[in-house]
């Protein structure tokens, strides 16, 4: 077939009324297009030649259709400007075109920028019904190779999905073009809407490397609302609610949007660089045009959402796990623990070891699994607690309302005895209650880490076999230092942290963290758990001091 042939066309750069004397072989200018291979030649390019030679090879049942058409592009040329990002998809821009030829090329004008995505709806009517070759629509994006083509039948209602790949470089003024391939004496109504969920999708695939620094922010300030919250009342508040009231977007955004401000001014670069201070990562973002006002916004938002539903999805478990606990093992009395003994002391230096000959990820996994163990236990006993308190409590309401015409002179001094048992216990247990909320926190904080941590961890279990130490390790010092730290903590309460004199710069140091976190972390990962570290840091000496 003439789509199987490699040379078909020719230019004639000699010839007489009669022959083609001289040719070029112009076959290399072809598109092949799914029904189709297209030439388009601009005459002013080949002012030498007279003629156009198409070479057909002889068929016996294959059948083929030759179109071509003398055009001035500008005719078939429109623009229309795509719609406003803000639109939300409830406005739209429309072009109507009468086809009398094959080729229509419609201009995307303002169309540059990774985060827009539209739908496109192209309507096709015909004047008669005869059959005709189905119409190919192009998407053609002049700075990179990502062209998108659709055949549709006509008539016909067809959507296509427009959005980029690359940016539009700054030198480069050229405009994404939406080609139509048509056939005569039909119509086409092209209209374009801004798709919301598209352009939600653009921001979460060029960012969603950044999303666990956000999670692990929105965690941060939680971290640090808890403990303000442990000053002004003395008790813990839970997790979930304490991110929604802690969590809000205008704490941080405002002051990452001056950080990247500031660097375009050159006084400003000057003295960050002479301080030898890492580069922004925010700022750089801004200058490649990776990023736009509300994409942080937006992430901070979706940050919000996966830890809700992360700590959610862990109180679930836990549950389950302090249900099976408490159905195969009997729980222990709640009593303090130590912060260090010689034990712990030789188990820190045994992971801290581990972590320096091996692995530093598989020296944080290790702990991660031994304080799993520890909340869950603590889970469990404060559950066993609760249980005795209430029964307790039960038992003693139902024997004093059946004895109370025998026993109303009962001794004052066994009543006070009584009541201050129980007040203890009760104490005790909404101590050990607050401590298990802090403990829970700091696990979903530390969790992010090990996450952060697991494309190391995989890396030396992989070459395990050529080596047993992982060198170069971007994780051994940041995880010695979280061993030492996890260690200290996973046998702290807070009755420790509540008279401690470093409380309340504690509970104001996560704020400033979490926004230095999203300034210098989002293109360096690596950098989210010594932020992290340093918060917890902070409270292994609120513990001591």
């Amino acid at each position: 077939t003439l789509q199987d042939t490699s040379s078909w066309i020719y230019g004639c750069m000699n010839s007489n009324s009669s022959m083609c004397l001289e040719a070029t072989d112009l076959s290399w200018r072809a598109e092949l297009l799914p029904t189709t291979k297209v030439v388009i030649m601009k005459l002013q390019d080949y002012p030498s030649l007279s003629h156009a030679v198409i070479q057909v090879p002889p068929t016996v049942s294959n059948k083929y259709t030759l179109d071509c058409e003398f055009f001035k592009e500008d005719a078939r040329t429109v623009q229309l400007p795509v719609t406003h990002l803000f639109s939300f998809g409830l406005s739209s821009s429309k072009v109507l075109l009468n086809s009398t030829g094959l080729l229509y090329k419609i201009q995307l004008q303002h169309f540059n920028q990774i985060y827009q995505a539209f739908k496109i709806y192209i309507e096709s009517h015909c004047q008669s019904l005869k059959e005709r070759k189905p119409s190919v629509y192009r998407l053609h994006i002049p700075w990179s190779h990502e062209d998108s083509i659709t055949v549709a039948k006509v008539p016909s209602f067809t959507e296509i999905s427009a959005k980029l790949h690359i940016a539009q470089p700054q030198n480069d003024d050229r405009v994404p073009e939406l080609n139509i391939y048509s056939s005569s004496d039909c119509q086409y109504e092209v209209i374009l809407k801004t798709s919301l969920l598209q352009v939600l999708g653009q921001i979460i695939r060029f960012h969603a490397g950044a999303l666990p620094v956000y999670v692990v922010s929105n965690i941060l300030l939680t971290y640090g609302g808890q403990l303000s919250t442990l000053i002004s009342t003395g008790q813990c508040s839970d997790f979930s609610l304490e991110l929604v009231r802690t969590a809000k977007p205008y704490k941080v955004e405002p002051l990452i949007s001056i950080v990247v401000f500031l660097p375009g001014f050159n006084w400003f670069r000057e003295i960050w660089e002479s301080l030898s201070l890492p580069e922004v990562d925010a700022a750089v973002l801004s200058s490649q045009d990776a990023s736009f006002t509300l994409v942080s916004l937006i992430l901070f938002l979706f940050g919000t959402g996966i830890a809700y539903w992360s700590a959610v999805f862990f109180s679930t478990s836990l549950r389950l796990f302090s249900s099976l606990w408490l159905t195969l093992i009997r729980p222990t009395v709640l009593q303090k623990d130590k912060l260090i003994t010689p034990r712990r002391l030789c188990g820190m230096l045994s992971l801290a070891l581990v972590s320096w000959t091996t692995c530093g990820a598989f020296a944080v996994f290790i702990i991660y699994l031994q304080y799993l163990f520890k909340v869950i236990k603590l889970h469990v006993n404060v559950r066993a607690e609760q249980n005795m308190l209430h029964g307790v409590n039960h038992s003693k309401e139902t024997s004093q309302n059946s004895s109370i015409h025998t026993a109303k002179n009962q001794s004052s001094m066994d009543s006070i005895s009584e009541a201050t048992q129980s007040l203890s216990s009760s104490t005790t247990i909404a101590e050990a209650i607050n401590s298990l909320k802090m403990h829970i926190t700091i696990f979903n904080l530390f969790t992010w880490i090990v996450l952060l941590s697991l494309p190391s961890l995989i890396y030396w279990f992989k070459n395990l076999r050529y080596n047993v130490r992982l060198d170069p390790d971007p994780c051994r010092s940041t995880a010695i230092i979280i061993i030492c730290i996890l260690e200290i903590l996973m046998n702290s309460s807070t009755s420790e942290v509540k008279s401690s004199k470093l409380l309340k710069i504690a509970a104001k140091v996560p704020l400033p963290l979490s926004v230095a976190m999203l300034v210098f972390g989002r293109m360096h990962l690596y950098k989210v758990p010594q932020f992290v570290t340093f918060s917890l840091l902070l409270h292994v000496l609120c513990c001591i001091v």
